[in-house]
């Protein structure tokens, strides 16, 4: 059978430039076409990684082929009977998960960024040398690779030969090339490990062991997948920043250094639990699309949008269990849990956009709204992510309340695995829907249409209270006021919280701007838009720094003179502040629930 042979070489740190070669051992007589993907699976925007390819060539034999473009993802080589090798440079200078980067301090790559796709042989086996930079180069001296690629040749942690049995498994195996820390573990017998890029003094002993425990956790939930026989956690850990991306065998994350165990370090605070929240969510993916799937994304070659209304299910599911996987694992306590929830609550709460757009809709044009917000996506996006996740969250209480205890969201979850995972089967778009129904013997036909098609309230606070517990809401104590717990202890007999003018403003380029205006708010009565740089509020600076004191100074209902820029005009418009809406939410076990309440509530948590 013949095989695509692929070198990538780091070409020139400097220019950020790899090199990438492609033979093709038996091309199209007529002519070889190629293509590089518009987006990456998991990402659901067109990124357009060709618009990064610098240069193109291709030869037979040391002899010259004519290529040229056809479009702006695909490309024709010349006609020839021997084998083709096609040469590309790659600008890689984007950050993040799913992209390429290179510099002197490391590289990383996704594999839809840099390789090639043979038009109509993306069914062929690929090998993939990846070349280790002049031994005379200091900048690369000590760097190792990390992939989850099968090994060819290469050491482990080494360059040279990897393979992969198609292009699409090619292409799902990111690479992390640098100054590596990593570490090592087992979980339920497969062979785990994280590979850490960034300066930071991780406990990596406490890592692997929460880790372990976390990942063994998932598996006992849906089982092994039967081709799972290694996993790696690709992790850049900056100053700051968050982010992560699944593939079948591993994933690449970025969080905070601050966020990763230290030596000596107790219970799993925010920060930790951050991190591992990432991991949790990221590794449930290995199940929950990576395997089981919509039928879009299986037929999607990757050169146009693949469009579902199932993101909620892929998403925001996956947004259910990554905490849920934490408590159940010990990781996390009742408390931090509710915490959690309380936070998603009041991220959900605080959009208006949840009145607007339905989460099917949402998954729907992802492609051209979640993806690319505006400052108008507050009051008209919904994300498929945390509102998806409370929906989860509503049809676990509702099935295990309605069939007593006989049926939850786990059981749904391991029939599709079964299903849809197990076999290779992907999902069509009422599949999720009519599972849950032949799972759980209810008709949820007036639940999903309210909840997923629907732009309602979620039955949120009866469920919880059918669970024993509490939802409680107060307005926000500032702009860094994730909700979650009730504030401050002496909170009811200090001042009321200040009024707000329904508007987010922001330091840009040295200057407070007005980035975003909530729906009906008083910011928007006035006429403040987005991009008008804050100058005055009641004649005093207003800036993003100082907003919430010069606010505590006023009350509800007062009419005040804002000034703002807009462009070079100085406007002066009447606002008058409102007082604060009760959107920040937390959650409490009742303390007067009754028996079955309680016994609901320590089988859906635990004890």
């Amino acid at each position: 059978m013949p095989v695509h042979r692929y070198s990538l070489a780091l070409k020139d740190p400097g220019a950020h430039l790899l090199e990438v070669r492609l033979t093709v051992e038996r091309p199209e007589p007529g002519g070889q076409r190629f293509a590089i993907p518009a987006w990456i699976p998991g990402s659901y925007l067109i990124r357009d990684y060709a618009r990064n390819v610098v240069s193109i060539r291709a030869e037979a034999d040391g002899v010259a082929v004519p290529i040229v473009k056809t479009d702006k993802s695909s490309w024709r080589a010349g006609a020839t009977s021997r084998p083709l090798t096609v040469v590309l440079e790659v600008y890689a200078y984007e950050p993040g998960v799913r992209g390429a980067h290179f510099d002197r301090t490391h590289a990383y790559f996704n594999g839809a960024c840099v390789f090639l796709l043979v038009v109509g042989q993306g069914d062929l086996p690929c090998e993939l040398e990846i070349l280790a930079p002049d031994a005379r180069e200091r900048w690369a001296k000590g760097f190792r690779v990390a992939t989850s690629m099968r090994r060819a040749g290469a050491a482990p942690y080494g360059f040279g030969g990897y393979g992969a049995a198609d292009y699409a498994e090619l292409i799902d195996h990111p690479v992390e090339i640098g100054d590596l820390h990593i570490g090592e573990f087992e979980a339920a017998g497969i062979p785990h490990a994280i590979a850490i890029r960034g300066r930071t003094r991780c406990d990596m002993g406490r890592l692997t062991r929460d880790l372990k425990i976390l990942c063994e956790q998932h598996i006992a939930l849906l089982g092994p997948p039967a081709d799972l026989d290694r996993y790696l956690f690709l992790l850049h850990a900056p100053g700051a920043g968050y982010g992560g991306l699944e593939h079948a065998w591993s994933s690449s994350l970025v969080c905070a250094r601050d966020n990763l165990p230290h030596k000596g370090q107790g219970e799993v605070d925010d920060n930790y639990g951050t991190l591992l929240g990432l991991v949790s969510h990221e590794y449930f993916h290995l199940w929950n699309v990576k395997r089981m799937r919509p039928a879009v994304f299986a037929e999607s070659d990757l050169a146009g949008e693949a469009y579902t209304e199932l993101l909620w299910v892929f998403e925001g599911i996956t947004s259910y269990y990554d905490d849920l996987q934490l408590l159940r694992s010990g990781l996390i306590d009742q408390a931090r849990y509710l915490k959690l929830v309380g936070r998603i609550l009041t991220r959900v709460e605080r959009g208006a956009g949840r009145r607007r757009q339905s989460v099917a809709a949402s998954s729907f044009d992802a492609w051209i709204k979640f993806y690319k917000p505006d400052a108008n996506a507050g009051n008209a996006v919904v994300s498929y992510y945390a509102k998806g996740a409370l929906i989860a969250l509503c049809l676990d209480l509702k099935l295990r309340l309605e069939t007593a205890g006989r049926t939850s969201l786990d059981d749904v979850m391991r029939a599709c695995w079964a299903r849809f995972g197990e076999t290779g089967r992907s999902m069509s778009e009422d599949a999720f829907e009519a599972l849950c129904a032949e799972v759980s013997g209810l008709d949820l036909g007036d639940f999903f249409d309210a909840s997923v098609r629907g732009t309602g309230e979620l039955p949120v606070d009866t469920l919880l209270a059918s669970h024993g517990i509490d939802v409680f809401r107060r307005p926000a104590l500032g702009r860094d006021d994730k909700g979650g717990d009730p504030g401050p202890k002496d909170r009811a007999t200090g001042a009321p919280p200040p009024p707000t003018l329904g508007a987010t403003l922001a330091d840009r380029d040295g200057r407070s701007v007005f980035v975003a205006i909530d729906s009906g708010s008083p910011a928007e009565r006035a006429g403040v838009a987005p991009g008008d740089v804050a100058v005055a509020l009641d004649g005093l600076a207003l800036t993003a720094g100082n907003l919430a004191q010069r606010l505590r100074a006023c009350r509800a209902g007062e009419r005040l003179a804002l000034a703002v820029f807009r462009g070079d005009e100085l406007l002066v418009l009447d606002i008058v502040p409102a007082a604060p809406a009760a959107d920040t939410c937390w959650l409490s076990p009742a303390p007067g629930a009754d028996a079955g309440q309680a016994a609901r509530r320590d089988a859906w948590l635990g004890r």
